[in-house]
């Protein structure tokens, strides 16, 4: 029997700026999941990469005095290097404009969707947010500017190629009311069946070479226009695996794959949920199976965004408070559901967390084992009420952060595994190994202690495996200090809080 396959993606997002704490949010939510799933046997490709075909890019440049594409490569190059700070394991990374699959990817796209008839050119006058890189109507706007991006948008008169998303209004509610495309949470589900309901206009799929400043893949056939940065930028979904190029990761992963799930901040749920399946209805592709949005992380109700300052550089967070407490934070801080504030001294908090809890657990086992049982502990089947409890919670764990992550509540699998640290070090305090390994000379006490710490390495051998996804370099470091049983490595699990 052939493996599931399960294909992960990430937003790419633009390269106007350095990468922030919302970026990295949502890369450590997909690397857990994506993680998760290899740990279950599954079949697993993990996509995150960046948009660099956008006018915020272009004006950056400006601003900076530098050409686009090298702009664009040094910043790209700052998204590509969060996978050491962060500890991320994805397979592929793509720059949309250097990446030699993705230009081919688009035009392919575009074909397609030109021969089902779903492309058309007018002329069109709106309101255009260069942040949200899309035309906004009149009572989108707040106080006449845009809610996002908290600027009046610019009043643009162009001939454009349109795409025909009238067309697929009642395919799209049938997909999402039926679960064919499944979104999380449901409040956004909700949110885009709203949109939907409400009426679907067409939406411009180019914008002219003037305005974008030459920047851009040129629309095919039409060399006055360029690819509208969201037709260009979601095709990096599938230009990645090869679409465009006769690529074999195609058929594997988006043809034939089991699950295809996008994770996105819900400020551009639109174009994902709307937009991006109906560009694949139109070219006859298959579509993501899934969609988990995430909201914004804040600072002091602010939201974090590189156009807006106040980026919070993750790489230098985690190199001041460790990989593993920046992960913990976002796992343990940021619910399923609504905006979360960032405060450096709950972070702080959740890397005294980690050492206090897991790794004194970790730590204070393997000091037990290495004094009192240096040449290995007796097999004694677990038989008082503790052990037990807390045998049951070691088998049970794993079935409950599997459920919590099959529903994307990554903060309540997090929750499940602490709930299991916590019974452990109670597990130590009540049976008080060191108490019984003083009383030695009575036989009954002996048998104790092999059974006190026996459960003690079950439950550190648990942990290690189920918070893999979670902390992974942290888990094999739990992993060798286990195997080794050296107390000096268990000491320096993990670092308290500066």
């Amino acid at each position: 029997m052939s493996k599931r396959r399960f294909y992960i993606t990430t937003a790419i997002p633009y390269v106007n700026g350095d990468p922030h704490l919302g970026f990295a949010l949502e890369c450590v939510q997909a690397d857990v999941l994506a993680r998760h799933r290899r740990l279950l046997g599954e079949r697993v490709r993990f996509l995150s990469g960046t948009d660099d075909h956008s006018l915020k890019n272009v004006e950056a440049a400006a601003v900076a005095g530098v050409p686009v594409a090298q702009f664009v490569d040094v910043k790209a190059e700052r998204f590509a290097a969060l996978r050491e700070p962060l500890e991320l394991s994805y397979d592929d990374f793509i720059a949309t404009s250097r990446d030699p699959r993705h230009r081919p990817g688009v035009r392919r796209l575009w074909h397609a969707c030109a021969a089902s008839g779903d492309l058309y050119e007018r002329y069109y006058e709106g309101l255009y947010c260069t942040g949200c890189e899309a035309f906004r109507s009149p009572n989108e706007l707040v106080d006449g500017l845009c809610p996002e991006h908290r600027r009046p948008p610019e009043q643009v008169a162009e001939r454009n190629w349109f795409f025909r998303l009238s067309r697929y209004r009642d395919q799209l509610l049938d997909l999402i009311e039926s679960g064919g495309l499944r979104i999380e949470p449901e409040q956004r589900r909700n949110e885009v069946l709203g949109f939907i309901g409400g009426g679907l206009e067409d939406f411009s799929v180019s914008r002219s070479q003037e305005r974008a400043h030459g920047w851009g893949i040129p629309v095919p056939g039409d060399p006055s226009q360029v690819v509208y940065v969201w037709f260009d930028a979601l095709g990096n979904y599938i230009s990645a695996l090869g679409y465009g190029t006769e690529g074999e990761l195609y058929g594997q992963w988006w043809e034939r794959s089991d699950e295809r799930l996008h994770v996105i901040g819900k400020g551009i749920i639109r174009f994902h949920a709307v937009y991006w399946p109906a560009i694949l209805l139109s070219a006859g592709e298959a579509l993501p199976t899934a969609i988990f949005v995430h909201d914004y992380l804040t600072v002091d109700g602010q939201k974090l965004s590189k156009s807006l300052g106040g980026t919070h550089d993750p790489a230098d967070i985690a190199g001041y408070y460790g990989s593993a407490a920046l992960r913990w934070w976002f796992l343990r801080d940021v619910p399923r559901a609504g905006d979360t504030d960032f405060r450096e001294e709950r972070l702080a908090a959740r890397a005294n967390e980690l050492a206090d809890g897991l790794g004194n657990l970790v730590n204070r086992t393997i000091a037990l084992v290495a004094r009192h049982r240096p040449r290995g502990i007796a097999a004694v089947e677990p038989r008082t009420e503790e052990s037990l409890a807390l045998q049951a919670a070691l088998q049970r764990t794993p079935g409950e952060i599997e459920d919590a992550l099959s529903r994307f509540d990554i903060r309540s699998a997090a929750a499940a595994l602490w709930s299991l640290v916590e019974e452990a070090n109670r597990y130590v305090a009540a049976t008080r190994p060191w108490e019984l390994a003083r009383a030695e000379s009575d036989i009954d006490a002996g048998t104790d202690l092999d059974e006190a710490l026996g459960v003690l390495m079950s439950a550190c051998r648990t942990l290690a495996r189920e918070c893999r996804p979670f902390l992974p370099a942290a888990s094999e470091r739990i992993g060798c200090a286990l195997a080794e049983g050296n107390p000096e490595l268990g000491r320096r699990l993990f670092p308290k809080a500066p």
